[in-house]
């Protein structure tokens, strides 16, 4: 048998086919090598730290200058995860002078006693936050005359405007002239502003009644309910009248925010702006006052209605709380004033045969400016089951405002 003879390969095409399979090995190479250095896409480490010894759920800011690793991303894609947990968690954009620009991006942080929690801000567009109607909110409330009105899980709160203030000078019923703070009675962590509202639209005093939700049998008339303010001079307290204006900063849902403004009052012509923030999770309203008067004033005085006198009163000015411990309808309530003790110049229970003139009353030093926490708790809510427990959570209100969460950032994961 003859045998087909090899066909000799030339030098040339050896070297193309050595070029060939090397090609391929530099394209896999540049390959790897582009993958490798493709740019990964940004992330930031939040850090929040306690320093005291009780474990804090509390609403906390990351400035806006502390986000650009994400400057030229569109803010509704960043989403915020606590580290070892894969879902989002909800978040707010918050802009305080209302320029249209942010200022802070919140969230609520689960942070435990004498410790950290680590948190990482990334960008998801297909992710999105975590609904709820559990809420922190305000609102004007024109269907009710004037009222102003906020609350959250925990707690609500409501004061009144001029249209109920000429209806109640004029005899028209259920009208107040007040500039005192009503508080709501809430037993669920719902929203129900809107709700109780609108049910007293088509049934008046709908909201005096316990539903299943709570109730407002609340007084309020002349007093200070809780967190009025007023100056104190020659034995009288001297308070303005209804707010005349307002302005919502933000309905929520993590912090609501708003100012009141009232009209020049007292012999001192006070000017008064009251900027209200209430968070979620908190008892407490924070009211951050700014003053002007034609003169000087002698205090700036905050206070707590002590009704027909009938409840047990505290007063701790070394550590900046006051509360009240009353009986209304049956159940137990806790109303609370917390500030600084710094600002702090004297306190006392002023009792009279006057209604709505007894008052527990907090003299702050005179200033342009004052800060304070207005708050309660009902025994219902089962937030508190005894004046200890109440006294408890003022102490804490007070070591929080003392010792705040702290939050630090930088790039990358944790």
């Amino acid at each position: 048998m003859k045998t087909k003879p090899m066909k000799k390969k030339n030098n040339t095409t050896c070297i193309k086919d050595v070029l060939k399979s090397c090609g391929l090995a530099v394209a896999v190479s540049a390959l790897l090598f582009s993958c490798n250095t493709v740019e990964k896409a940004p992330e930031l480490s939040v850090e929040v730290a306690n320093q005291l010894d009780f474990k804090r759920t509390e609403v906390v800011a990351i400035p806006v200058s502390e986000l650009s690793v994400f400057d030229g991303t569109d803010k509704k894609h960043l989403r915020l995860r606590k580290d070892g947990e894969e879902a989002n968690i909800r978040t707010q954009w918050i802009d305080y002078n209302q320029d249209g620009i942010a200022d802070e991006w919140l969230f609520q942080a689960d942070v435990p006693a004498s410790g950290t929690a680590k948190y990482t801000a990334v960008v998801d567009s297909v992710n999105p936050e975590p609904e709820s109607d559990v809420i922190a909110y305000s609102r004007f409330v024109p269907e009710r005359t004037d009222d102003y009105t906020w609350e959250n899980d925990k707690v609500a709160f409501r004061v009144y405007g001029p249209t109920g203030q000429r209806e109640a000078l004029a005899g028209v019923a259920g009208s107040t002239l007040s500039s005192g703070v009503d508080i709501w009675l809430k037993r669920t962590d719902k929203s129900v502003i809107d709700k109780w509202y609108g049910e007293h639209v088509k049934t008046p005093g709908y909201y005096h009644i316990d539903h299943g939700e709570g109730y407002d049998p609340y007084h309020v008339g002349d007093s200070r309910g809780t967190g009025g303010t007023g100056i104190w001079e020659n034995d009288s307290l001297y308070v303005s009248e209804n707010y005349v204006s307002y302005n919502t900063i933000a309905a929520g849902p993590l912090r609501t925010v708003f100012e009141l403004k009232y009209e020049p009052w007292s012999d001192y012509g006070v000017e008064e702006t009251k900027k209200v923030t209430l968070d979620l999770g908190s008892n407490f309203s924070k009211f951050d006052i700014s003053l002007y008067a034609t003169k000087d004033i002698p205090n700036y005085a905050v206070g707590i209605t002590l009704h027909k006198n009938e409840g047990e009163h505290k007063i701790n000015t070394e550590e900046g709380w006051f509360r009240y411990w009353e009986t209304i309808d049956s159940t137990k309530v806790g109303e609370g004033i917390v500030m600084a003790p710094t600002i702090i110049d004297s306190a006392f229970a002023r009792q009279s045969e006057v209604p709505d003139q007894s008052n527990l009353i907090v003299l702050t030093k005179p200033g342009d400016e004052a800060t304070f926490y207005a708050g309660f708790a009902w025994e219902k809510s089962g937030q508190v089951s005894s004046v200890e427990e109440w006294d408890a959570m003022l102490k804490r209100q007070a070591e929080v405002i003392a010792a705040p969460l702290v939050v630090s950032v930088k790039s990358g994961a944790n």
